[in-house]
C-alpha cells in the first residue's frame, strides 16, 4: 500500500460530467509541489482511461474514459487517495501556456494598427502588464534574467506609445513558451512510450509452497517472497522477514531504509540484502507506469555538465544585452533603439533546444536498443576513456552450460546436481540459472528448500532437506567457510585450462563436489571492441572473479583488451573504478549481476546488459535493451552526438543573436523586426536540436526500426 497525501483538504469534487468524460476539481492542484506527471501517468494507466488534461489554474482534471461504472470508481477512489510520492518539495513547475490565451494575443497584436487609439492603449498596458510584473519580480529577487530584458523591452515599447511592438514581442514570448511546452511534451510521450512495464516472473507463496508465476498473474492478497538483488513488485505489507531496501527511485532518498514486519514496501524499491514477504495491496499496472514516470521525469530534472556550462555562459551575456540597451538609450536618447536591443537574448534558445536534444537523443538511442538515464548519463558517456567490463554475461553470452559434473565423497552426479540447483534456484545470477537449468533438462527432483541466504559475490548458502548447502566459489567454501577442497584439486586444474568456470558444492562441513560450466564469448566482441578505441576509449580493462586460467583463456586473442584482472570480488571491482578515477581517467562500467552494483554505482558510467540483475539495472545509468554489445556503440556515438548538438545550438544562439545585437544598436532594425528575427532563430535552434537529436545512430541498424516497448529501468 502506498502512502497517501497528508492533506486533509484534498476532496473532490465531480463539476461536469458526460457518459464519457469526467471534470474533477481538486484544490491539490494548487500545491506547488504537486507533480503532474506523475499523477497523469497513474490516471493513464487505469484500466479504461482514454486521455486526461490538467487545468492547474482551475484546479481541475478532465478525463475521458470508457463510461464504465468500474472505471468512474476507480478514478475516484485514486483521486481521493493520491499518494504522497506525487508531491516533491524540491520541484519546479511551470504553469502551461493556453492555447486559446496564446491565440487571444497573436489577434490582439495583428489587430493592433486597426484598433483606435482610446482601445489600444489600456488593452496593450493589460496584455504586457504581467510580462512587466514578472520581470520586475525576478529583478529584485534574482537580478538581472531574461525576465527582466522581456518586461524591459514591452515597457519601453509601452511607454513610447509603440503598441504593436509591445503586442507582438507579448505574443512572440508567449509563443516560445508555448513551443518549448509542446516540444517537451512530445519528446516525453515518445520516451515514455518507450518504458513500458517489465515482462518477469516472480515467487509468490500459495498453500504453503513457493511458486514461480508471471508478473501479471499476481493478485490483490498474494503473499510475495523478494530476496536480495530483486526489485519488489508490489505495493503491500511486509509480513515476515527483514530486508534492506533502496528506494531512491521512488523517494530520492540514496540511503537504504530498513524493512521488518509490519513496514509498507513500495513497488520498484531494489532489495539490497535479506529476504521479506510482502503481502500485495496493489499490484501489476496499478504499481508501474506511474514509477516508470517518475524514472523519467528524476533522469531529466537534472541538467548535465555541458547544459549548465551553456546556461551559465547564456546567462552571464543577459546582462550584457541590457548594459547595451540602457546604452543605447542613454546614447541616442531614442528609447526604440533600446527596446531593439533588448528583444534580443542569449539564453532562450539554449535553454529551450537542450532539453530537447537530450531528450530526442534519449528516445532514438532507446530505439536503437540503448535506455540512457538523463542528461547526466549522456555527458558522462561522451566524456568516458576507460571501459572496464565484467567477464560474465558481458564478453561472454551469459548463457552457460553445465559441462563437467564432479562429485567428491561418494556423492551421485544426480544428487550433487540436485542439491546445487534446489539452493541456487531463487539466485538470478547466470552461473544459478544454468545449474538449475542442467537440472531440469535431466529431470531430476529439486529437494525441498526451507531457508536460503544470498552471500553477493560468493556464493549461496541454504538449508536443503534441514541439511545446510553451500555453493559458491573456492573463494567462499574453502577460506570463508574452511571447508577443505583440496579433494578437487587435480580435477579443478583440468577444467580451468579449457576456459571453464567452477561452481564449488558443500553439504554441511564437507566438500560434495564440483561443477564446471563453459561460457562462450560474443561473436561481435572483437569488432565492437575495435569499434570504441575509434570512438576514444583509450584503455579497455576486463575484471573476473575467475581464476587465472580461466580469464586468461577466454580473452586471449582479443588484441584491443589492455589488461585483465582475477580472482577479484565486489568490492575489489569498485577499488579499481576508484583507482582509475583518482588517477585521472573517466572509466565507465559494463556489468550484469547484483555483484556488480557497487562497481556499477563507483564508476562515472555504469553500464548494464540486458539481463541484468534488477539491482544492476536500477544502479546503471545506461541499459543496453539488446542481448548485442553493439549496442555499447551506438551508446557512445549517441551520447558524442548529443554533446555536439548542445555546443552547434549554443554556437548558433551567440553567433545570430550576436549579429541581431550589432544591428539593433546601429538601429536598423526596428523592435517589432528584431523581437520576430531573435524568435524565429529561436525556433530553428530549437527545430535543429530535435531533428538532430532524432537521427539514427550510424552504427545503428535501426534507421526503420519499430517503436517497441522496452524493459523498465
Amino acid at each position: 500500500m502506498m502512502a497517501v497525501c497528508k492533506q486533509t483538504e484534498s476532496k473532490i469534487r465531480i463539476v461536469h460530467e458526460l457518459p464519457r468524460r469526467l471534470r474533477i476539481r481538486t484544490p491539490v492542484l494548487h500545491d506547488p509541489a504537486f507533480d503532474t506527471v506523475y499523477l497523469e501517468a497513474m490516471l493513464l494507466n487505469l484500466p479504461g482511461i482514454e486521455a486526461a488534461r490538467f487545468n492547474l489554474k482551475a484546479a481541475c482534471i478532465t478525463l475521458n474514459y470508457d463510461g464504465s461504472a468500474q472505471t468512474r470508481q476507480r478514478i475516484l477512489v485514486l483521486l481521493e487517495n493520491i499518494p504522497a510520492e506525487t508531491f516533491q518539495q524540491e520541484m519546479e513547475t511551470e504553469t502551461p501556456e493556453d492555447p486559446y490565451g496564446l491565440a487571444f494575443h497573436g489577434i490582439s497584436a495583428m489587430l493592433t494598427p486597426l484598433m483606435p487609439r482610446y482601445f489600444k492603449a489600456p488593452l496593450s498596458w493589460f496584455l504586457g502588464m504581467p510580462t512587466i510584473a514578472q520581470g520586475v519580480v525576478t529583478l529584485l529577487t534574482q537580478g538581472i534574467k531574461i525576465e527582466a530584458l522581456d518586461a524591459a523591452a514591452v515597457g519601453f515599447s509601452l511607454l513610447r506609445r509603440d503598441y504593436f511592438t509591445a503586442n507582438i514581442i507579448v505574443f512572440l514570448l508567449k509563443l516560445g513558451q508555448y513551443l518549448k511546452q509542446l516540444s517537451e511534451e512530445k519528446s516525453d510521450a515518445l520516451l515514455r512510450s518507450l518504458l513500458c512495464p517489465r515482462s518477469e516472473e516472480v515467487w509468490v507463496e500459495r498453500e504453503g509452497l513457493e511458486v514461480r508465476v508471471s508478473f501479471g498473474q499476481v493478485i490483490v492478497g498474494d503473499v510475495v517472497i523478494c530476496g536480495t538483488g530483486e526489485m519488489i513488485p508490489v505495493d503491500g505489507i511486509v509480513l515476515d522477514g527483514e530486508a534492506s531496501v533502496n528506494q531512491s527511485s521512488i523517494t530520492g532518498e540514496s540511503l537504504p531504509v530498513h524493512l521488518q514486519t509490519g513496514d509498507k514496501a513500495v513497488s520498484g524499491s531494489l532489495i539490497v540484502e535479506g529476504r521479506i514477504k510482502i503481502r500485495a495491496g496493489r499490484v501489476g499496472q496499478e504499481t508501474t507506469t506511474a514509477r516508470i514516470s517518475r524514472f523519467l521525469e528524476n533522469s531529466l530534472r537534472f541538467r548535465s555538465k555541458t547544459q549548465q556550462q551553456s546556461d551559465r555562459l547564456a546567462d552571464k551575456l543577459v546582462p550584457v544585452t541590457f548594459g547595451l540597451g540602457i546604452a543605447a538609450w542613454m546614447l541616442t536618447h531614442d528609447i526604440r533603439r533600446a527596446a531593439s536591443v533588448l528583444t534580443v537574448d542569449y539564453s532562450c534558445a539554449v535553454k529551450l533546444a537542450d532539453p530537447v536534444a537530450v531528450k530526442m537523443t534519449m528516445y532514438r538511442a532507446a530505439h536503437a536498443g540503448v535506455l540512457i538515464k538523463g542528461s547526466h548519463a549522456l555527458d558522462a558517456l561522451s566524456r568516458v576513456d576507460t571501459l572496464v567490463f565484467d567477464k560474465t554475461g558481458t564478453l561472454t553470452r551469459g548463457l552457460l552450460t553445465v559441462t563437467d559434473v564432479l562429485p567428491v565423497n561418494n556423492m551421485s552426479k544426480d544428487r550433487l546436481l540436485a542439491l546445487a540447483a534446489a539452493a541456487e534456484e531463487h539466485y538470478a545470477h547466470p552461473l544459478a540459472k544454468a545449474v538449475v537449468r542442467a537440472a531440469k533438462e535431466r529431470n531430476l527432483k529439486m529437494p525441498s528448500l526451507s531457508q536460503v541466504d544470498f552471500i553477493v559475490a560468493h556464493g549461496v548458502s541454504a538449508y536443503v532437506e534441514g541439511e545446510r548447502i553451500l555453493v559458491g566459489s573456492r573463494h567462499f567454501i574453502a577460506e570463508d567457510e574452511g571447508i577443505n577442497c583440496s579433494a578437487a584439486d587435480v580435477a579443478a586444474s583440468a577444467i580451468r585450462s579449457q576456459g571453464k568456470s567452477l561452481l564449488y558444492v558443500a553439504k554441511g562441513d564437507i566438500l560434495a563436489g564440483v561443477i564446471g560450466l563453459q561460457d562462450e564469448l560474443r561473436a561481435e566482441v572483437p569488432d565492437v571492441l575495435h569499434r570504441l578505441k575509434t570512438q576514444g576509449i583509450r584503455k579497455i580493462i576486463v575484471l573476473t572473479g575467475d581464476h587465472r586460467d580461466t580469464a586468461r583463456a577466454v580473452t586471449a586473442g582479443l588484441e584491443d583488451i589492455d589488461e585483465v584482472r582475477w580472482e577479484l570480488k565486489p568490492e575489489d571491482k569498485s577499488d579499481i573504478i576508484r583507482e582509475l578515477r583518482e588517477a585521472g581517467h573517466i572509466p565507465a562500467f559494463v556489468g550484469d549481476g547484483v555483484n556488480d552494483a557497487p562497481a556499477l554505482v563507483t564508476a562515472d558510467v555504469g553500464i548494464c546488459m540486458p539481463a541484468g540483475a534488477d539491482l544492476a539495472r536500477e544502479s546503471a545509468a545506461v541499459v543496453l535493451l539488446k542481448d548485442d554489445l553493439n549496442a555499447l556503440s551506438i551508446a557512445k556515438e549517441s551520447a558524442d552526438r548529443c554533446r555536439d548538438i548542445i555546443k552547434n545550438c549554443f554556437g548558433a544562439a551567440v553567433g545570430f543573436n550576436s549579429l541581431l545585437l550589432f544591428l539593433a544598436m546601429r538601429g536598423l532594425l526596428p523592435p517589432a523586426v528584431s523581437a520576430v528575427l531573435h524568435n524565429a532563430n529561436t525556433v530553428g535552434i530549437l527545430g535543429y536540436a530535435a531533428l538532430a537529436g532524432k537521427k539514427f545512430p550510424a552504427s545503428s541498424d535501426s534507421d526503420k526500426g519499430e517503436n517497441k516497448c522496452t524493459s523498465h529501468p
